[in-house]
């Protein structure tokens, strides 16, 4: 039997972060919102459903069961599979999105090829991460190992991540950025703005 990860060991604590910083979350929302086009669309890495409930998205997978737990109790059906595998057809999406959930990865590069399967010559996908080489996630990187969640992430640059969306076929990018100082001070007002390298939070559209 594969042992509980460490998703599977914290969803308490994952869902604590959300509550206790809720203007980053909120922030966060904002951008991904921002980019979500409509139709047809999945949530992979949905977690415990904390971005696809809000931004009414029904359909998520995880490969943590306890996360899948509490996503379908906040309304999303989620399924349990890997997003270097995942049980759609061809075609089938009209966007696919992610959630700082490359970085957990094995294969991320397999994950991307996938997404782009799914989402066909006209979907898009959307992903969003933590930037490596943003003021704030050059912090979050250097302190990573007292992090029961990101000692085990592998943390992007936008460069970096643009190589890989490339490999996998993808091209139009559109990105935007939010959380730009420390999370312990942010307003209600943080903006989501175009580009990259003042936020950490940075959201790719890529056709």
């Amino acid at each position: 039997m594969k042992p509980p990860s460490v998703f599977d060991r914290n969803v308490r604590e994952y869902d604590a972060w959300f509550e206790a910083h809720p203007l980053v979350y909120e922030a966060e929302l904002r951008a991904v919102r921002s980019c979500l086009p409509p139709g047809r669309g999945l949530e992979v890495g949905v977690g415990s459903g904390r971005f696809a409930a809000p931004l009414g998205i029904k359909l998520g997978l995880d490969v943590s069961l306890p996360m899948l737990g509490q996503a379908q109790g906040r309304g999303v059906a989620a399924f349990q599979a890997r997003a270097e595998q995942l049980p759609v057809r061809d075609g089938a999406l009209d966007f696919l999105l992610m959630v700082t959930v490359l970085c957990f990865v094995a294969d991320p590069l397999a994950a991307l090829i996938e997404a782009r399967r799914v989402v066909g010559g006209q979907g898009r996908l959307i992903l969003a991460f933590l930037d490596r080489l943003s003021p704030l996630g050059a912090l979050y990187d250097q302190h990573r190992q007292s992090s029961n969640f990101y000692r085990q992430a592998k943390f992007f640059s936008v460069e970096e991540l643009l190589s890989l969306l490339r490999r996998a076929g993808f091209n139009e990018f559109d990105l935007r950025q939010t959380v730009r100082g420390d999370i312990n001070s942010l307003t209600p007002e943080e903006p989501v703005l175009p580009g990259w390298g003042q936020g950490i939070f940075v959201v790719v559209t890529a056709r």
